[in-house]
């Protein structure tokens, strides 16, 4: 699986293509950080028109496009960037688990769907949440001094004004939702591993139909499809109880940064535009902690896969 980054072959592209994906991200959110000051100012224009002229609206609207061109181009050049990066990786897990098969007599169940299928989804899905991890952490970096910041603006009921408030606040609440999201999803990874096994159990006699049809039979792929499909139904329930945790966790964060600066904003303390920029602050924020729980489920995907290719290699070095 870390073929990639210790053989010579792939050394270029694993490291240098990986500096130039982490050195694109700080370029993303270096523009994230200026747009978030940008709604402080555009908002403030909105809430107080009358001290402000025409002009400075449109040219507040030409900023933004300043801004948000160049932020646009660079999202499209790092997802390239990181789809051939991804791409290059799952050929050097193919090239080296074909080696191994070849080499050996061991008879493994679903091998060439572990080499086809495994290998390039879990590159695609290993790329996806660190390219996400990596550019949590940077707006982690840009982030938290300015909500820190904007946090001794604010009067919060019960813990009152103290530095930082906001800033724990984002983080209880995002271990709060990784722990009940471990309970609420805890079978997943065995139910996702079991949804593998049935599914190269059901392909493999069609493989072996492609070559000649009378090495299988209808009533015997509709006992294969059968079991295949009592683990997808037991897999789609545990999925619906997550998805009704998920929503119900994600709608309610929306509205928190408005619970606790509504008040400022009422009492004259907030502008418009602090407190929407202090809603946008926050939500940064706590989605770069809450990255676990928004891709759950690709996670959850991702451990089936490691123990599907690790009992793949482990097979292999005992032959």
């Amino acid at each position: 699986m870390y073929t990639f980054f210790k053989t010579k072959q792939w050394a270029a592209w694993a490291y240098l293509g990986g500096i130039g994906i982490i050195l694109l991200l700080v370029a993303q959110t270096y523009c994230a950080v200026l747009l978030n000051e940008w709604y402080k100012n555009f908002y403030d224009i909105l809430q107080s028109v009358e001290l402000h002229t025409i002009t400075e609206f449109w040219l507040s609207l030409a900023t933004f496009m300043y801004i948000v061109m160049p932020y646009i181009v660079l999202i499209s050049v790092t997802n390239f960037l990181s789809r051939m990066y991804t791409l290059r990786w799952r050929q050097a897990m193919a090239d080296d688990m074909t080696n191994k098969w070849m080499n050996t007599d061991t008879n493994i169940e679903g091998a060439s769907q572990r080499i086809q299928q495994d290998s390039e989804r879990f590159a695609k899905i290993v790329g996806s949440l660190g390219t996400e991890i990596v550019k949590g952490i940077m707006v982690l970096i840009a982030f938290i001094p300015i909500l820190w910041s904007l946090s001794n603006e604010l009067d919060i009921p019960v813990i009152g004004c103290q530095p930082g408030s906001l800033v724990y606040i984002a983080i209880c609440l995002s271990f709060f939702g990784i722990i009940v999201s471990w309970f609420v999803g805890y079978k997943l990874p065995k139910l996702e591993y079991n949804n593998q096994v049935t599914e190269a159990a059901y392909r493999k006699p069609l493989v072996h139909a492609e070559d000649n049809r009378s090495l299988t039979s209808k009533g015997f792929l509709y006992l294969r499809f059968k079991e295949l499909r009592k683990n997808h139904e037991t897999l789609f329930l545990h999925l619906s109880y997550f998805d009704l945790w998920a929503s119900l966790y994600g709608q309610s964060i929306v509205i928190v940064p408005f619970l606790i600066g509504g008040i400022g904003l009422f009492k004259g303390i907030l502008t418009l535009g602090m407190l929407v920029q202090i809603s946008n602050c926050f939500s940064k924020v706590h989605e770069s902690f809450s990255i676990v729980l928004n891709r759950w489920t690709a996670i959850t995907e991702l451990r089936s896969i490691y123990l599907r290719l690790t009992e793949f290699y482990k097979l292999m070095e005992e032959e």
